[in-house]
């Protein structure tokens, strides 16, 4: 008889726990979606850059306030790295990246691996080459000196409309 009681009891405990721990469940408040993503300032930065950098470096200008710009770093000791992230207005990412580094290792770096394609593309007066990925695809713009890369998981309409807004100064 004294069995039956042991597992009688621990079931009727093991059911107080599940009761104890469906009533904290259901009263302590928990939030599953992503907090908002912060607009950061990158005006120091980016006058930092582009008195450090021996190549202008790239900014928009004129974007609306729906691209918010959400991380900005500027690196030269590493082959004077530039990088803008911005989310466009449906929230996808659009990363501005700019380097003195080997051209075609900087391009898959910032591309995440992106393909060169055939297409060209002209942006104001110069010509873009797309590139396109299973993660990123990209518009890449070599010059002399410096490789700018605009990139991201936006489609080619955005990441055309933030390279017609970059500026160099």
């Amino acid at each position: 008889m004294k069995g039956k009681q042991s597992v009688r009891d621990l079931i009727l405990s093991l059911g107080l726990i599940l009761i104890a721990a469906g009533v904290i469940y259901v009263f302590v408040p928990h939030d599953d979606t992503e907090p908002p993503l912060k607009r950061v300032d990158y005006s120091v930065e980016l006058l930092t850059a582009r008195r450090a950098a021996s190549y202008p470096v790239a900014a928009p200008e004129g974007l609306p306030d729906t691209w918010k710009a959400t991380s900005v770093r500027f690196r030269g000791a590493e082959n004077e790295a530039w990088h803008l992230g911005f989310h466009d207005p449906d929230g996808a990412y659009v990363g501005v990246e700019q380097s003195t580094e080997k051209a075609s290792a900087f391009i898959s770096d910032a591309s995440q691996g992106a393909e060169e394609t055939d297409v060209e593309q002209r942006v104001g007066d110069r010509v873009w080459k797309r590139y396109e990925g299973e993660r990123y695809d990209a518009l890449v713009l070599r010059e002399k000196g410096s490789t700018t890369v605009v990139t991201g998981t936006a489609s080619f309409d955005r990441l055309t409309k933030m390279a017609e807004a970059l500026r160099t100064s």
